[in-house]
């Protein structure tokens, strides 16, 4: 069954698996309306969960709510999206790309639309959540819009864009959101998330995507599958998500690993043994596919140090959102060209390379964080930043390639697959990165004010009369000297705390500086390995895909 039967295509233009658009021959005027459109969804999917991470304190303080409610915010998001994007391969293959398009794109202005005008804890929550589903359908939609502008040679370069490009979306947000949020009204988040929704439903119903073909393609057993991985999934997010800020100590958070392993567990068993697997697990647990995630997953680790290192250093020295206006509008200009570069160079008989120049480039930057003091600021990152922000979208187009190349040679049933092996080593490696840079940022910090306090003695003269000079500043306050001393005193505390914190953050940048260059002599051993003995791994699947080309023609 096909929504393609009333067109006729010839072979070449015909969807490469069901679920995915045919790729007719365009004109150029359409070629640049798909491309422009393209562009539009691929940012507003990115900024689905970026305005989200950008604004998170702000949202907390107009809900009125704590930290570790704020976390759930993001954790939901994250719980349901790291599932959805591979189940909704086979939901486009059953019931067709244009019907999928329009049932998410009205669910996306619906749930824009709820923010707007019931602002709640609970309404957020349930946003997010429903948004995590919503925006892993968008991101292969703004691709395949990318991909129609292209010719059939680059057309998989228009996935590496349109994913590249959600990606930008998160410094651009940060450049911008001080901007919305100028009067203090969070609901302006809100209607610009509208309104971006509106745009992209005008933008889709002026020029939809050609038609798709459709098969049945899901089985009772997928089914059983998603009840267990699902779950699986949502309670190994919410520990990374949580563990740091409830402390990793709770009960809950041990129930609640133990359930995970046992439901991912038993999902994959039921997949292993399955005739027609969704979840191929003998693909997976392949020496390639294995390389591939863990690669994938060790860069977002690394990565951590731009989203979570250099903007919480930054929070402890008194920077805000305004003051980062400059850093990110740095950052995205770098991300935008590591973007365009790494189309540019990239080569599929040397995928590697990519991947060993980003974790160079990781190492050079980390290092050169790692001298920060209290008097650093935005200014004093933004080479180093830059040269972060090149690095983390420079790997991912060669990163993708590799998992599309093995997944394609073997065949569309394979997608669904890779889809699972890359969105959760993305998403599991982030969360994990910030999970253990958060818990080593932690222990450095108490290591480092013990130490610092240890030097601390009342006695002391120099610090008598720092006492005396920060109890100073409640003079005309406070009469009692004994006040103005505790007063001191506590003022102190929060100046050794300061210190100790940047300290830890020093740590955590030398931590992944160093992570970085074990990866960069395991990786970059394993790639000046091929290059010398000449071997392309990836020449098996390359052939395989030229043969079902030419026999699509």
């Amino acid at each position: 069954m096909a929504e393609a039967d009333a067109y006729q295509f010839k072979p070449h233009e015909r969807p490469f698996m069901p679920g995915s658009p045919a790729t007719p021959d365009h004109p150029m005027p359409r070629r640049i309306g798909y491309a422009l459109i393209g562009v539009l969804i691929a940012l507003t999917a990115g900024f689905a969960n970026s305005l989200l991470v950008a604004n998170l304190q702000q949202i907390q303080g107009a809900l009125g709510i704590t930290s570790v409610e704020a976390n759930w915010i993001t954790g939901v998001y994250s719980m349901t999206n790291v599932c959805a994007s591979f189940m909704l391969i086979k939901v486009r293959q059953q019931f067709g790309l244009q019907r999928v398009t329009r049932f998410f794109l009205l669910g996306f202005v619906l749930l824009a639309g709820v923010q707007v005008f019931v602002q709640s804890y609970p309404t957020e929550i349930m946003v997010r959540a429903l948004t995590g589903i919503i925006a892993s359908g968008f991101t292969p939609l703004g691709f395949f819009y990318i991909m129609q502008s292209l010719s059939a040679k680059a057309r998989l370069m228009g996935m590496i864009l349109g994913i590249g490009l959600s990606q930008v979306a998160l410094p651009l947000a940060r450049v911008f959101s001080p901007l919305l949020l100028a009067s203090g009204d969070i609901q302006n988040l809100y209607i610009f998330e509208f309104g971006l929704a509106l745009l992209c439903l005008g933008s889709i119903a002026l020029l939809r995507l050609p038609p798709s073909e459709r098969a049945q393609v899901f089985e009772r057993l997928d089914f059983l599958t998603l009840a267990l991985f699902a779950p699986g999934m949502a309670l190994l997010t919410a520990v990374l998500v949580q563990g740091r800020t409830v402390w990793w100590t709770q009960p809950w958070i041990g129930y609640a690993t133990a359930a995970a392993i046992v439901l991912i567990g038993a999902a994959m068993l039921v997949e292993h043994n399955r005739a027609n697997p969704m979840l191929n697990t003998r693909w997976m647990r392949s020496a390639a596919i294995l390389r591939f995630a863990g690669v994938a997953a060790t860069m977002r680790i690394l990565l951590a140090e731009q989203n979570f290192g250099s903007i919480a250093l930054l929070q402890v020295t008194g920077m805000g959102p305004e003051q980062l206006v400059g850093l990110f509008a740095v950052v995205t200009g770098a991300t935008l060209a590591g973007l365009l570069l790494s189309l540019v160079r990239l080569d599929t008989n040397d995928l590697l390379r990519p991947v060993v120049v980003s974790i160079t480039l990781i190492m050079i930057a980390a290092f050169m964080d790692a001298d920060a003091t209290n008097l650093t600021r935005p200014a004093n990152l933004y080479l180093s930043q830059a040269i972060m922000g090149f690095a983390a979208i420079y790997f991912l187009g060669s990163t993708m390639m590799v998992g599309v190349l093995r997944a394609m040679s073997k065949g569309p049933s394979h997608m669904v697959s890779y889809s699972a092996v890359f969105g959760i080593s993305q998403t599991i490696g982030g969360l994990a990165g910030s999970a253990v840079l958060g818990t080593f940022q932690y222990l450095r910090t108490r290591y480092h004010l013990q130490q610092l306090a240890s030097g601390i003695v009342a006695t002391d003269p120099q610090v008598a009369a720092r006492l005396q000079q920060l109890g100073g500043a409640y003079g005309r306050v406070l009469g009692d000297p004994a006040l103005r001393q505790a007063e001191g005193a506590v003022l102190l505390t929060q100046q050794l705390t300061r210190e100790a914190n940047i300290l830890a953050y020093n740590d955590v940048f030398m931590l992944i500086g160093t992570l970085a260059a074990i990866a960069l002599v395991l990786v970059g051993g394993f790639w000046l390995s091929l290059r010398i003995r000449g071997i392309n791994p990836l020449a098996g699947e390359l052939a395989a895909l030229q043969a079902m080309r030419a026999n699509r023609q």
